[in-house]
């Protein structure tokens, strides 16, 4: 099952250290914002680099509104993996409600 969170949920569930925090925007969005701690897996790369992640891990997924990291989180519950969060808005509803200095686009 996927938790799709608020940006609120989703800040309190990257206080967890076992949480991985996954960016799945391109590589020209990533350099403009991120949330600190991701690491970026393209949406578009992510069949071929999932195997690199944990499937025992929590996976955190963000991109600009919510749509492609759900798709994401939708592919990698496919894939078996357990534990999937989403960000409710994206990046955009992060910078709008939790942290005002990242740059929206």
């Amino acid at each position: 099952m996927i938790k799709d969170l608020t940006p609120k949920e989703f800040k309190d569930y990257l206080l967890d250290d076992e949480v991985i925090l996954v960016d799945v925007r391109e590589q020209w969005e990533f350099d403009i914002c991120q949330i600190k701690g991701a690491i970026l897996i393209p949406m578009g790369e992510i069949a071929i680099s999932y195997e690199n992640l944990d499937k025992d891990s929590k996976i955190a997924l963000y991109c600009h509104s919510g749509i492609r990291s759900m798709h994401v989180a939708d592919f990698l519950l496919s894939k078996d993996f357990d534990s999937v969060a989403n960000l409710q808005g994206g990046i955009d509803a992060w910078a709008q409600e939790i942290d005002t200095t990242v740059e929206r686009y």
